[in-house]
């Protein structure tokens, strides 16, 4: 009776911890924000007993707020997402648990998406002119900058040009001055105003150059930002260059702009022209780039523009890939040694659960056999043969007669040390099989637990705990429990299944 009333308590128990769940905003692509933009909201669960406390795991540095109440604040900041890949998604995990112990834990995906600036113009150097000559102004990049790294085009405002004046997408403002504008600048000098635009989602912002007398030369060149010209990646890391080309004679007389590489398995489609003055060149090497025996790899890139009369101007930049490691394939591979390892340990729990029940059945036929079996013993002890035997008195009467003596015995003996198994042996086989499932149900939870983020999966205590697990598994005493040798190691269980045993189990699959 105690055995059936605390198994009815474990099922109200695991059907009440089950019925328990995390509540979040039910509005559709709740969990889709933009950088810069603050998401709250307040967890809360469906049972009336609230929990004790509740907690995040895997927010690590992304800034995300979530106190032990359940209430959630998150402003992502604008470097969080790369502009080319647009959004990033974040996995966490919530958990809720209570004063007797029972907890829900539900995993939640974030995706954060770009937020675009528009550009940022700071006070620009006075633009220095001389009359009749062709003056070229390059606005530079280092006071017209774009807080998320994306390509600039520059656009004239028309009302506020002066005649003969020009305003590139580069931002190249060239002007020839005749001799009344030129005098004009001695007393009055002017301010051309300019609208700044990034690229592709065309924000604008509106600076402004001071113009004075002045004699300012400019010589053709390539301006390539980042200016550096030794650059070092790894193989998975996104090489981005921007490029401008000004001509002294105008940005008309620009030809074109490509490039030459040392390697033939950079593409040539990794160079994007935006305008005839402006481009981009974006390449990942990828994880094939360098050889196995490598650990790293040079190469030379020549950027080159033609104008219209074929003069050539050339920059080089030297890129030195370094070798790295295959996140990616890395995390697979972790998940699998992850799944493998709960799978067998399920397998073993599950085997040694149903030698339990095996095992107490036995016991149960032992103690009855005790009780109610009993043993007969009736032997014959000296005896003689049969044989005439002759009355001295009458010889006519012959008797047969038997000697000797007969015992018989009737006794209770031990029935279970004489027929079926020990009963020792039996109550010393369920408590190593109680011994082995608790610890491998307790030490299996952990590792779930622990590991259920990759992130924590490529930590190098990942392989010492996993190792001490399966040494539970392969306990010696294992063998004394004589377990069916022909079930599957490794079963197939659905996640549902696995999540009964472990209910920290992760099906993220990288």
């Amino acid at each position: 009776m105690k055995a059936k009333s605390f198994l009815i308590a474990c099922i109200l128990s695991c059907s009440h911890a089950m019925a328990q769940q995390l509540i979040f905003p039910d509005s559709i692509g709740w969990n889709t924000l933009y950088e810069g933009k603050t998401l709250t909201f307040k967890v809360s669960t469906n049972d009336p007993v609230k929990p004790k406390s509740f907690s995040l795991e895997g927010i690590n540095d992304t800034g995300i707020q979530f106190d032990s109440l359940g209430n959630f604040s998150w402003k992502p900041s604008y470097n969080l997402v790369d502009r080319l890949a647009r959004e990033k998604e974040f996995s966490v995990i919530f958990q809720a648990q209570w004063s007797d112990g029972h907890r829900v834990r539900h995993p939640v995906t974030f995706t954060v998406r770009h937020k675009n600036r528009p550009p940022i113009v700071t006070d620009l150097p006075v633009f220095y002119v001389k009359q009749g000559s062709n003056n070229h102004y390059q606005i530079s990049t280092d006071y017209v900058i774009d807080p998320d790294g994306d390509p600039l085009v520059f656009k004239p405002i028309l009302t506020d040009m002066p005649e003969g004046a020009s305003l590139s997408s580069g931002g190249m403002l060239t002007w020839v001055v005749s001799r009344s504008q030129f005098i004009g600048l001695k007393n009055n000098p002017i301010t051309i105003s300019f609208l700044v635009e990034d690229q592709p989602d065309k924000a604008q912002t509106t600076g402004k150059i001071r113009v004075a007398q002045t004699q300012l030369d400019l010589p053709p060149e390539i301006l390539i930002v980042p200016g550096d010209s030794v650059i070092t990646i790894k193989e998975d890391a996104l090489l981005n260059l921007k490029l401008f080309v000004s001509d002294p004679n105008g940005d008309d007389e620009i030809k074109g702009l490509d490039f030459i590489s040392s390697d033939g398995r950079i593409p040539k489609t990794s160079l994007r022209t935006n305008t005839n003055s402006q481009a981009e060149f974006t390449w990942t090497p990828g994880y094939s780039f360098t050889d196995e025996a490598e650990k790293s790899k040079e190469v030379t890139l020549i950027f080159f523009a033609l104008d219209k009369a074929n003069n050539r101007v050339q920059r080089k930049v030297k890129v030195t890939v370094m070798d790295a490691e295959n996140l990616e394939e890395k995390d697979k591979l972790l998940y699998q040694k992850y799944y493998n390892a709960l799978v067998s340990t399920k397998a073993l729990v599950d085997r040694l659960e149903e030698n339990q029940d095996k095992l107490n059945k036995e016991y149960k036929q032992a103690k009855r056999g005790k009780r109610h079996r009993a043993i007969v013993n009736v032997s014959l002890g000296a005896s003689t043969g049969l044989s005439p035997v002759v009355l001295p008195t009458q010889d006519s009467k012959i008797v047969s007669g038997v000697g000797g003596t007969a015992v018989a015995t009737l006794g209770t003996l031990e029935a279970t040390e004489v027929i079926g198994k020990s009963k020792t042996d039996i109550l010393d086989k369920q408590k190593t099989n109680a011994e082995i499932k608790n610890q491998l149900q307790v030490e299996g939870g952990n590792f779930t637990r622990k590991y259920a983020l990759k992130s924590n999966r490529r930590l190098k205590e990942f392989d010492v705990d996993r190792d001490k697990l399966l040494l539970i598994a392969n306990d010696p005493k294992i063998v004394t429990l004589e377990l069916d040798a022909g079930k599957q190691a490794y079963p197939k269980y659905s996640t549902k299944e696995m999540k009964k045993t472990f209910p920290d189990f992760s099906e993220e699959v990288p």
